[in-house]
């Protein structure tokens, strides 16, 4: 499967990407993880990434694009499945990415939103500061991602819930909980969802479940 994922600052998604990568033995691209690691390097991109990561801004388009382009390209001769994380972060990013994995025939057939309100990302966020010691965990910074997030990236949900490609989960349980659901819902469409003509793909929002299931008990 090719799997996308769309969600705020730190709603799990580097976690429930890995942990899809590993059951689905496919590679993991995290642009987050890429970028950083060209800032640990002291590369040209790096340097133009640093001070973006410190204000809590977003990275230029044109990087992020071109780092996407180079790790679909690579994933192909690894028999062309992935999970994504970390963009698109804009409508032009969302549009920039469907245009080259497109064209490289490598367009995700699954968005996963991992839903979360901004209290529980901002004490993640926190939490995950005094361990890592990330720049781009202070205060200040969330506050900034959070925002941007609001502004920038939720319109992104509905144009790929008009391409029916979008699944909702809750991202506010624990982080067990969340990926069983999503590896349950991602087994069900894994030998279905590329025969299903995309005019005929509906989103679906497994977070309406919860409340009934918790009043069914």
């Amino acid at each position: 499967m090719r799997i996308g994922m769309v969600a705020p600052p730190g709603a799990g998604k580097g976690t429930q990407g890995a942990l899809i990568a590993a059951h689905f033995n496919i590679p993991h691209i995290c642009t987050g993880e890429i970028l950083r690691d060209h800032v640990n390097r002291g590369t040209d991109t790096g340097r133009v990434v640093s001070d973006y990561l410190d204000r809590g801004e977003l990275v230029p388009d044109e990087v992020l694009c071109d780092t996407i382009h180079q790790a679909l390209s690579d994933v192909i001769a690894a028999g062309g499945d992935y999970v994504l994380d970390g963009m698109p972060r804009t409508m032009d990013q969302a549009r920039a990415i469907h245009r080259v994995s497109s064209e490289l025939g490598m367009a995700p057939d699954v968005v996963l939103h991992l839903k979360a309100d901004d209290e529980t990302v901002r004490q993640r966020m926190l939490a995950r500061a005094a361990v890592e010691h990330r720049s781009d965990d202070t205060e200040p910074a969330i506050r900034r991602r959070l925002a941007l997030y609001h502004q920038m990236t939720e319109p992104i949900l509905a144009w790929y819930a008009f391409r029916g490609i979008l699944v909702t989960v809750d991202a506010t349980r624990t982080a067990a909980e969340v990926g069983r659901e999503i590896l349950a819902v991602l087994e069900v469409l894994r030998p279905v969802i590329r025969n299903v003509p995309e005019k005929m793909r509906r989103p679906v929002d497994l977070t309406m479940l919860t409340p009934a299931m918790a009043q069914g008990s």
